[in-house]
């Protein structure tokens, strides 16, 4: 075999090439395949015949295979993978930004708006990240561009110039552009090629009255329907569940199946509804979630995307995960129990920590009634358009600054709890505290250590749900004590059990935790 070759930082290609001929699903998003003989690239699962070693070359990420000019394989969708899972496991700048480039920052700020949310130079940043992931900031967000485009065309009706700005292009040119480059095909092919699979839904063309929405109000904004691709098993009721016990009135609201709520978005306000029904697929599989969400502006498709994924922890690898952790003490047979449970993440980190601060030493009902009451006082009520258009959903969560110009004295908490809470919103608004998945954690929880009110166990849990830390355990929590002394284990964790769990402590905890979830109401019909 050749040893020759550019290899990217971290891929062993004898290693890949083992993997790709096995075709084993769980190193699908780790690294791609690309196919010299055929000019396209492939995730490790692809079913078409493997080539031979001399042919290929593997790249880390979708957007370093496409700037070397492979395109993606119409069988395996490579570009519709979730992230390489490494990027959630470290905590480093390449995965930092990654992150912020899902959300749309450099089609929003630029190439300097991304470096200097991370604290580097825009030449040193891209010299980073091309030797990381194989290319430069700016050709991984046109591979998002043109993943979420492609998506658009596939699955809605939007007329293919809104698919084109939602998407996060600046033109309809560089979009017809990027998008024949990547995929070998027009807008209107890649639209055709999605009927032909079955895989085109309803879109925002007349949507409104196909979603069964009782109530909403004229002139209301219509739905985009789109779906999230997921690896399998994924343990959807049991993330409702966890959803369901930790809504905030008007905020959330969960009917059936389906979990919706109300979404702060850089270009405007938006609603969400996934549907949250039993997802077929065993080890090693994909699924599709669906989902609809209502956007005040398109430009905000690509960040509510982003947004939605966190929510659900939908890069997370459930075969790693559950492997590791079902041989581990304490935890493994809850995780054969429930396979492809989820650490549920946060639309808005801000959110996570001020519902964590009101949380501390109440029950979860005290914090909804609470936080509901927060919200009602001095939450943004939805406009006019979003009004009505999912039943109980009334107002957005207080922002920062907000939070920061309550009165402790008026808030119906304890003062010391809600001095707390109005210093976090002073950290938040003022960017002492940032807690966008960009961040670094171990700065995070300094911060948040030092602000009033604030310990271990809030600055461990917002690190958990709002920055996707994958290995966090709060050995403290009154409910995983319950758990472990109702189990027959001692109250505190010893230190081996808890290093067997790692590196997804966060895991074992929600798998500890779900067994005090309530079964989800049976409530109205979805929305």
């Amino acid at each position: 075999m050749p040893t020759d070759r550019p290899v990217p930082a971290g891929l062993d290609p004898e290693v890949c090439y083992r993997a790709a001929s096995s075709r084993d699903g769980r190193f699908d998003g780790m690294f791609f395949t690309a196919v010299h003989t055929t000019g396209i690239y492939c995730r490790p699962s692809c079913p078409a015949r493997t080539p031979a070693y001399r042919n290929v070359s593997f790249h880390p990420s979708a957007a370093s295979a496409q700037r070397a000019g492979f395109r993606a394989c119409k069988r395996c969708l490579p570009d519709a993978v979730p992230g390489s899972p490494g990027w959630d496991v470290a905590a480093d700048v390449a995965g930092r930004a990654m992150r912020l480039i899902g959300d749309g920052v450099v089609d929003r700020e630029g190439v300097g708006g991304l470096a200097a949310a991370l604290g580097y130079t825009p030449r040193h940043l891209a010299r980073l990240l091309d030797a990381e992931l194989g290319a430069g900031p700016l050709a991984l967000a046109r591979a998002r561009r043109a993943r979420t485009a492609r998506v658009l065309l596939e699955t809605t009706d939007l007329a293919v110039t809104d698919v084109a700005f939602a998407a996060g292009f600046s033109s309809v040119r560089q979009f017809h552009a990027t998008v024949r480059e990547v995929y070998a095909a027009t807008p209107g092919e890649l639209r055709g090629r999605g009927r032909a699979l079955g895989v085109h839904r309803a879109g925002a063309a007349g949507a409104a009255g196909a979603t069964g929405t009782a109530g909403a109000a004229a002139g209301a904004v219509e739905p985009l329907r789109l779906h999230l691709t997921v690896r399998t098993p994924y343990a959807a009721p049991e993330l409702l569940g966890f959803l369901d016990a930790h809504l905030v009135p008007g905020v959330e609201v969960v009917h059936g199946a389906t979990y919706a709520r109300t979404l702060r978005l850089p270009h405007g306000d938006a609603v969400l509804a996934v549907d949250l029904h039993p997802v077929p697929g065993g080890p090693g599989g994909v699924a599709e979630v669906p989902l609809r969400v209502w956007l005040t502006d398109l430009r905000d498709t690509t960040a509510a995307l982003e947004r939605v994924r966190r929510l659900l922890d939908a890069d997370a690898d459930p075969v790693a995960t559950d492997t590791h952790l079902a041989a581990a003490p304490v935890v493994g047979d809850l995780v054969r129990l429930t396979p492809g449970l989820r650490v549920p993440g946060a639309v808005d980190g801000a959110e996570v920590a001020a519902r964590a601060v009101v949380g501390q030493q109440v029950s979860l009902a005290g914090a909804r009634t609470v936080t509901g009451r927060i919200v009602a006082t001095h939450g943004r009520e939805l406009p006019v358009g979003l009004r009505g258009v999912v039943p109980g959903l009334t107002h957005l969560f207080p922002d920062p600054a907000a939070l920061a110009g309550l009165d402790p004295e008026e808030l119906p908490m304890p003062r010391a709890r809600g001095r707390a809470l109005v210093a976090l919103g002073g950290a938040l608004a003022g960017g002492e505290v940032r807690l966008d998945r960009g961040a670094e954690r171990a700065a995070v929880r300094a911060a948040l250590l030092a602000l009033p009110g604030i310990g271990p166990w809030t600055a461990d849990y917002v690190a958990m749900r709002a920055l996707g830390d994958p290995d966090v355990f709060l050995p403290t929590d009154v409910g995983v004590r319950r758990v472990l002394l109702a189990r027959g284990h001692p109250a505190v964790v010893p230190a081996d059990v808890e290093a067997a769990w790692r590196p997804w402590r966060s895991s074992a905890l929600l798998h500890l935790w779900n067994t005090l979830m309530p079964p989800v109401h049976a409530g109205q019909e979805g929305p």
